[in-house]
């Protein structure tokens, strides 16, 4: 790998103008066709095997419009100065009505003036409209010219807004301003470290290229493929986050050589051979990481962990092509447009230096005060309350939230939620009088929670009955999930009952997701300990490696429970509270997290923190192999990577953080976990206990048996810099350096 990432980068550098063009032409071209041809993307949130997925299946059994496809948009008609019975305000409605039933797909308009459809203090109404024929990949742009077409109601001066009735997948997720809020802080933090202008711009110009192809990809792929709409939001943010991150590490090491005297193309090669290396290796953790997601059991989840990884893929590429190719063409002017007083500190790592020796002194007081801080903040995690995550915690000023509360308000909380209870009768049945269908009806209506039951329908072919049923809890509430286990519970002779629904899909998931769970963690860390052990060939340091990244997962969703199942945190991220909700409430605002964000959470943070622990290694081990002396390895490993490190990882913060911004409380908390968890790796983690463990372990570090030593393949994250032999000089099997140098 060393000799030929150090050709590549050595051609790359001296054809650099062929080499931008040809991914310029590459970004332009991919986003140009995704955006001329559409992106495609897919809301389907199937989960083979499961109950709700069964319901669902026998709903397209001949149930009607609004069904079989699952086409029907609720808008609620809210009428603040009087009632909606009065006369004007009445033919308003039915003239809204009128102009809905002519929009195109529509066959069947419900009025708010019939039984269920209006509040009982008749100020609330529920107009339904059901559709056939439409494209679902788009309900939120139908939603919207439905909600136009009863414009008619509120010039009358009543409000009319559409509830919210998409699926997880069908959220669009638009991050614009959160993008350029992190470019803008990741641009700051290379400017300071750097010194100079030209070389901060080159880092976020590869990174912008490399997320441009991967999202272009990603948008064509939805042509062929089924790409859930969360891929552009995940791929834009581990791209950013990393793109910039690799190209630093390369960037690092090539100002570092030519301060040295290295020629400039001599220095680009070496720097790809060496630091292009542990690039590859750390892009390889997280592509595992993510891959690792397919078995979590969940078609979407799966979908959205390998194409995330296209993102990964296309920053290993751009960092190992692009980056020396930009290199090669500025020379030395990666030093120019100088920014005064910054970039001219003193001795390279001087700092983390110390820190590092002084670790090396003290490992056993090291270690123990990091177990106990890590331990508390991971303590937290206890507390971590999963659960669905429905409109009732949107921006406080977006249509979903006020369409929320009002269908809670005029039909209760459970209306937001509805499950539909959809049974399988054992023959024909002449009508919904029939005896199973009465007795399940009487069966549903007695389940303890059960608010409201309507009245049963009959498929086309009369073996299935369809019973919606409205629980007295919020979708979000745990009390929801009894319910539904108690209507499963049912037994009536020959009837076999199935629930569906968004409360019933989203428990069915968590319940799969629970069983796959042990399976993806040990999948994780099984293979991304032997990826270590191939580059290290040093077991214990693998293994090590990974238990280290799963402490900084604990403290990642200590921070989630912490902000949001303990509340604390909910409203300095921008969560806003029920309306006349209590002082003591605003200020523990509970959000529950949806149940696949930790498995998720867990393969990014997992390959992203092994990027870390691949670079700290390299630098020690190249230092115990010039001197053998281990601790002080371990400090110079420190030293010559702590500067960098800190450095990516403020980057890697700052983009995540950027994205809390966002008002959808999905990206709140994947922002709020990504940011601590790498906050705390590359702090506590990479400065503390790693180095205190190395120096306990001594020369046990590199240990690695004889017989092991033989069968594994012969790889290298950074090894000489030299393609035909190994460097002669202590110069050329220097750590990666720091990125003030």
């Amino acid at each position: 790998m060393t000799r030929f990432l150090g050709r590549l980068g050595g051609w790359c550098a001296r054809r650099g103008r062929l080499v931008l063009a040809l991914w310029v032409l590459a970004a332009v071209g991919l986003m140009g066709g995704s955006l001329v041809l559409g992106s495609p993307v897919s809301n389907d949130v199937s989960i083979p095997g499961t109950d709700a997925q069964r319901a669902h299946d026998l709903m397209k059994s001949g149930f009607g419009a609004g069904y079989d496809t699952g086409g029907t948009v609720q808008l609620l008609v809210y009428s603040p100065e009087g009632l909606l019975v009065e006369e004007r305000r009445k033919k308003a409605v039915e003239d809204a009505i009128d102009r809905l039933r002519t929009m195109p797909h529509v066959v069947g308009v419900d009025t708010p003036y019939r039984r269920g459809g209006i509040s009982s203090n008749l100020q609330i109404g529920l107009i339904t409209v059901r559709m056939q024929g439409q494209d679902p990949a788009k309900l939120a742009e139908t939603t919207q010219t439905l909600s136009k077409a009863a414009d008619p109601a509120r010039a009358a001066g009543l409000e009319v807004v559409a509830a919210d009735s998409s699926t997880p997948a069908d959220k669009e997720i638009k991050t614009g301003p959160s993008e350029i809020i992190g470019v803008v802080c990741a641009l700051l933090v290379l400017v300071f470290a750097f010194g100079t202008l030209t070389a901060a711009l080159v880092p976020i110009f590869t990174a912008l290229v490399s997320v441009a192809t991967g999202l272009g990809v990603i948008g064509l792929l939805g042509h062929v493929l089924d790409v859930p709409k969360q891929a552009g939001i995940m791929a834009t943010m581990i791209g950013l986050g990393v793109g910039i991150d690799y190209a630093l590490f390369l960037l690092s090491r090539h100002r570092k050589l030519l301060a040295d005297g290295v020629p400039v193309h001599e220095s680009v090669r070496r720097t790809v051979a060496s630091s292009g290396g542990a690039v590859v290796f750390a892009g390889g953790t997280v592509i595992i990481a993510l891959s690792a997601l397919m078995l979590g059991g969940f078609p979407l989840l799966r979908t959205l962990g390998w194409i995330t990884g296209i993102s990964v893929v296309t920053a290993v590429l751009t960092s190992v092509t692009l980056v020396p190719a930009l290199l090669g063409l500025l020379g030395h002017r990666i030093n120019a447009l100088r920014v005064p007083l910054l970039g001219r500190r003193g001795a390279a790592g001087s700092g983390w230096g110390a820190l590092g020796a002084w670790v090396a002194r003290r490992p056993w007081r090291v270690l123990i005060g990091s177990v106990v801080v890590l331990g508390a903040l991971a303590a937290p995690a206890l507390a971590l309350k999963l659960g669905p995550l429905d409109e009732g915690y949107a921006a406080q000023d977006s249509p979903s939230r006020r369409a929320y509360e009002l269908m809670a308000s005029g039909f209760g909380p459970g209306s937001n939620g509805p499950m539909l209870v959809v049974a399988e009768l054992p023959a024909p049945v002449k009508d919904a009088k029939a005896e199973p269908v009465r007795r399940l009806g009487d069966a549903v209506e007695a389940v303890d929670g059960v608010a409201h039951v309507a009245a049963a329908k009959l498929n086309g072919s009369h073996t299935a009955v369809l019973i919606q049923t409205i629980s007295e809890y919020a979708p979000s509430d745990s009390r929801a999930l009894d319910v539904v286990r108690a209507i499963r519970k049912i037994d009536v002779p020959g009837v076999r009952v199935h629930v569906g629904g968004e409360v019933a899909a989203l428990a069915d998931a968590a319940s799969r997701m629970s069983e796959r769970t042990p399976l993806v963690i040990g999948v994780v860390v099984l293979l991304s300990a032997m990826l270590l052990l191939f580059a290290f060939r040093a077991p214990i340091v693998a293994i090590k490696a990974a238990l280290m990244n799963l402490v900084s997962l604990g403290a990642a969703f200590g921070a989630l429970a912490l902000v949001f199942s303990i509340g604390l945190g909910s409203r300095l991220v921008g969560m806003d509270p029920p309306v006349n909700s209590s002082y003591l409430q605003t200020i523990f605002f509970s959000v529950p997290i949806e149940s696949y964000v930790p498995l998720m959470l867990f393969a990014v943070l997992f390959g992203l923190s092994m990027d870390y622990e691949v670079f700290l290694l390299t630098a020690v081990r190249q230092a115990f192999q010039r001197h053998g002396d281990n601790a002080r390895a371990v400090a110079e490993g420190l030293g010559s990577t702590g500067r960098v490190i800190t450095s990516a990882a403020l980057i890697m913060v700052a983009v995540f953080v950027a994205f809390i911004a966002y008002p959808d409380p999905l990206v709140k908390t994947f922002g709020v976990g990504l940011a601590v968890a790498i906050a705390v790796d590359a702090t506590l983690i990479r400065g503390f206990l790693v180095p205190a463990t190395m120096v306990l372990l001594g020369r046990w570090n590199w240990w690695c048996p004889r017989w092991l030593d033989r069968v594994l393949p012969n790889l290298s994250v950074e090894g000489h810099e030299d393609d035909d032999a190994p460097a002669p000089a202590a110069e050329e099997t220097r750590p990666v350096a720091p990125v003030g140098s």
